[in-house]
């Protein structure tokens, strides 16, 4: 499978989205990946603009939902509404049946409404009154976070962080992409004349593509060795669990394709390491009084470890 149709998507979000190329292609990494992504910034940094750009780019439907101390699980997954003219209960589908979902602000809603999201992530699926029902394909989710304004809020718990393939943090532009972003919107918004460079049939047959990229056994040692020292680590309480390897090889597989390559190099590795692993990891009370962050020790656990050779 040709992986530069990924290209195409990102230059195509690129009509809206000024720089933070290096997000969108993690954006993609996280769907090739059939992951999900974290989003932690301030407000107005472009969450929103980005996640409705994929989902144009990849002809998918798009649900937004705003996440609040008042909302139910089925506000998410949907209930049964009874008929009284068919004399029957029906199915209405909440937000969580689409393609790109974004839970805004998902640290504001109450610890049962987050984890009604957390059957539809892992599973693929939502269960209302005993009756299953699959998800469209592909499904991501983008959960939102506001790192700063913490009043009122339900962090979210470490069972729950760790079914986020991917955690990403947009950052301000600088001055000359700031320039560019009044420029572009000065006049229209150049995201309704966005159109579609892929379809999702495409997409299914590049996440079954990515599942086949070779990982040889130095990379997957690699892999667990990095896991592994996270695990004894003096300045974290807890380390990376097996899932957390599992992301690791997965993400590294989805960047390769990026890349151009069938098989996944150590380098793969490294540049998806923090992203991967961070948001797993729980920092001992003392590290985190001094502001200490889990980057940090993943980016020193990465200088520590040894880069295996490639193979002769």
């Amino acid at each position: 499978m040709d992986f530069s149709l990924c290209e195409n998507i990102i230059a195509n979000m690129s009509r809206v989205i000024v720089g933070k190329r290096d997000c969108l292609e993690l954006l993609l990494v996280a769907l090739l990946a059939d992951g999900h992504v974290l989003l932690e910034d301030v407000p107005g940094v472009g969450k929103t603009l980005m996640a409705k750009s994929l989902a144009r780019s990849i002809s998918g439907r798009f649900r937004r939902v705003q996440f609040t101390p008042d909302l139910l699980p089925s506000d998410i997954t949907g209930f049964n509404v009874y008929n009284q003219q068919e004399g029957r209960f029906q199915f209405q589908p909440g937000p969580v049946m689409t393609n790109i979902l974004l839970a805004d602000e998902i640290n504001r809603t109450i610890p049962r409404t987050q984890a009604s999201l957390l059957e539809s992530m892992e599973e693929r699926q939502v269960t209302v009154d005993g009756q299953t029902m699959r998800l469209p394909v592909p499904f991501l989710v983008i959960a939102t976070q506001n790192p700063i304004e913490l009043e009122g809020t339900f962090p979210l718990p470490e069972a729950q962080l760790d079914r986020f393939l991917l955690r990403l943090r947009l950052g301000y532009p600088d001055r000359r992409e700031e320039i560019a972003i009044l420029e572009r919107f000065q006049e229209n918004d150049p995201l309704p004349e966005l159109e579609a460079v892929a379809t999702l049939e495409q997409l299914g047959e590049l996440q079954r593509a990515r599942a086949s990229i070779r990982v040889s056994a130095a990379v997957r040692e690699y892999i667990a060795d990095i896991t592994g020292a996270t695990r004894r680590h003096d300045s974290l309480r807890f380390g990376a669990s097996p899932r957390g390897a599992l992301a690791l090889m997965r993400a590294g597989q989805a960047l390769a394709g990026l890349r151009g390559r069938d098989y996944v190099l150590p380098d793969d590795i490294k540049a998806i390491a923090v992203p991967a692993l961070s948001h797993r990891l729980i920092l001992k009370d003392a590290e985190l009084l001094r502001g200490e962050t889990a980057d940090h020790f993943v980016e020193q656990i990465l200088k520590q470890i040894p880069v295996p050779l490639p193979a002769e």
